[in-house]
């Protein structure tokens, strides 16, 4: 029988134990990097949907309407489109490039991952093509295509199919993790375009009524000045002979994101035709061209606009601007048989009345519905279209 002298080979024990656990570690480090860092995903927070408008309208601000749900989000949160990988080591470096589409360019970011073995939301630049947003006027699918590297080591190519939704499609809130919704009714701020190039023309017919001579805004202190006003832009408006028109609905199917349907300016403008929510942006963007505040209200399945009557903002005015429109005033005062008083009147009488009846059918709406406006519930909105508010989203134009 053979015997080993272990205390004569004691060094070459000890050196072979050595050299097995630094392989060991070698394997165990190998296999830590590669379950980390193997894979990734494209990820964004509106189930697949890009829409123009929450993009264009934010361009030029440092708003965040929509917030990454991730608390260890990088990058810039406003392209919606991220990628979601585990870093290695602490200080990875990460490097992600995305093709072009007809949307936006080819663009390659890096990043910094501070935490080992963390899982990162990452946010890659993307570089708009703003002008295609502007003319994308029915939902497109694009291929989203992905590729990133960690650490100089290549993770591949990952693609994705999004959907480029119309440039008429706002955004009205999203739900993440399933279970919490988060209002972006600011967005329809977007569609009130008071810079709007055709705003001029309106305004000199407006004028041509000798209703008003001027347009001052809230400088005219006298009882009743802005009253008459906005009366004159409603009167325009009337003679440009625009027809209600309920289409809000979009082609959109989700129980991620939900959206309204809203014309633009020169949508409204050139079909000559309004919903509520048309109506609504449309005679905000002429009261913030004169230097009057505009408020859009929103109640479940309706909105109209209101106005603050007085520079210090103590008292205000509603609207109903379907009644601009072509409308039976039977249908809102069903009591009063208003159509029948109105045979023999001239268009500038029927214009007046339709106006102040549409005041009165507004404000009544507000007060019964003044608790949930003001309450941040679910489908209830009193938005102030305020120079705060511009500071955070800007018009979309076209």
């Amino acid at each position: 029988m053979v015997r080993i002298d272990l205390k004569q080979h004691r060094r070459e024990v000890i050196g072979a134990g050595i050299v097995l656990l630094i392989l060991l570690a070698g394997v165990m480090s190998i296999f830590k990097c590669s379950s980390f860092n193997s894979s990734f995903e494209i990820a964004d927070d509106l189930g697949g949907n890009i829409f123009p408008s929450a993009i264009l309208s934010v361009a030029t601000t440092d708003a965040q309407v929509i917030k990454p749900s991730d608390s260890l989000a990088l990058g810039n949160p406003k392209s919606c489109i991220a990628v979601r990988l585990k870093s290695g080591a602490a200080y990875s470096r990460v490097r992600i490039e995305v093709a072009e589409t007809p949307f936006y360019s080819r663009s390659v970011s890096e990043f910094v991952l501070d935490k080992a073995r963390t899982e990162y939301t990452i946010y890659p630049d993307i570089i708009w093509n703003y002008e295609a947003l502007k003319n994308n006027v029915q939902a497109e699918p694009i291929s989203v295509a992905v590729t990133a590297e960690l650490n100089g080591k290549d993770l591949g190519q990952r693609v994705r199919t999004f959907s480029v939704r119309s440039v008429n499609e706002c955004l009205l809130g999203y739900v993440t993790n399933g279970v919490t919704f988060h209002d972006t009714g600011i967005f329809f701020a977007a569609y009130v375009n008071e810079e709007n190039p055709m705003i001029d023309q309106l305004l000199r017919e407006a004028l041509n009524t000798k209703i008003v001579n001027r347009f001052l805004g809230y400088q005219n202190s006298a009882k009743g000045a802005v009253d008459k006003q906005v009366y004159a832009l409603w009167n325009v408006l009337q003679k440009r002979k625009f027809q209600y028109s309920s289409v809000s609905n979009t082609s959109l199917s989700s129980n991620v994101v939900f959206s309204q349907r809203v014309r633009t300016f020169d949508d409204a403008l050139q079909s000559s035709q309004i919903n509520c929510v048309d109506g609504s942006v449309l005679f905000a963007s002429l009261l913030r061209a004169i230097n009057i505040e505009p408020i859009l209200v929103r109640t479940p399945g309706h909105m109209f606009v209101g106005y603050y009557t007085d520079n210090s903002h103590k008292e205000k005015n509603f609207l109903e601007t379907t009644m601009i429109g072509d409308v039976d005033l039977d249908d809102f005062f069903p009591d009063e048989q208003l159509d029948s008083t109105m045979v023999g009147k001239s268009q500038n009488e029927m214009s007046l009345l339709t106006f102040d009846k549409s005041k009165q059918y507004a404000n009544k709406k507000y007060k019964d519905n003044e608790s949930g406006i003001h309450s941040g519930r679910l489908n209830y909105m009193f938005l102030e279209i305020s120079k705060e508010v511009r500071r955070k989203i800007q018009p979309i134009g076209k």
